[in-house]
């Protein structure tokens, strides 16, 4: 079992970065978190990274105090993580919707596969505001999914799903929580099944699913 060096793109509170940080600090997964990347100076993620004393990088603004365009942002963050060794990319939370520049150079620059953690049963709900479309359908499952990441927005090959039961008194905010609640089971499973060759990513034969509460 290979221990993998992952980087995790992040631009917000970083709840799902914990859980990886956790069980990579109590052995319970099979990491090396090499490197913690936001596009949001502000995000509390980097101040979680900082706490486990990963190497954060914050690709926000320039010296000008100007947003940094995406491609510009693409080619830092690539700059930033060719040198590490990356076994794994990791969009956690990442609010950012990449270009070819940046999912083809992880493909051919890192030479690493890159997962994102969506929050609903892909490939249904792509896209944003997943819980309030969901309820406004009427659908009687929700959940999240794991899929490879690819030019075409939450498109890539699906590697794993969690899947709840929607409740007739379910809004978006329980739903939310209840959600966030698989995601935190949902993504170290799979990187965890990656780690150990459960799942291929280079030959993906079937989707692991399970279900919660």
């Amino acid at each position: 079992m290979k221990t993998l060096k992952i980087a995790v793109l992040v631009s917000g509170n970083g709840s799902n970065l914990q859980v990886l940080i956790d069980k990579m600090q109590a052995g319970k997964l099979p990491i090396d978190i090499v490197a913690v990347v936001s596009n949001k100076a502000d995000a509390y993620a980097l101040t979680r990274a900082k706490n486990a004393n990963i190497p954060a990088f914050v690709i926000d603004k320039n010296e000008q105090g100007k947003t940094y365009k995406r491609a510009e942002f693409e080619r830092l963050a690539l700059d930033v993580l060719k040198p590490l060794g990356v076994d794994l990319v990791v969009l956690a939370g990442f609010m950012k919707i990449l270009t070819p520049l940046f999912i083809n150079g992880v493909k051919d620059e890192l030479n690493a596969p890159m997962i994102n953690l969506h929050p609903s049963l892909l490939p249904a709900y792509k896209g944003l505001d997943t819980h309030e479309r969901v309820l406004k359908s009427g659908e009687r499952y929700h959940g999240c999914s794991v899929h490879l990441v690819t030019a075409e927005l939450d498109a890539g090959q699906i590697l794993s799903q969690a899947v709840l039961e929607v409740h007739p008194n379910d809004t978006p905010a329980t739903l939310q929580n209840k959600v966030h609640a698989l995601e935190h089971q949902l993504l170290p499973r799979t990187i965890d099944f990656i780690a150990r060759g459960v799942i291929d990513v280079e030959d993906v034969s079937d989707v692991y699913r399970f279900w919660g509460n």
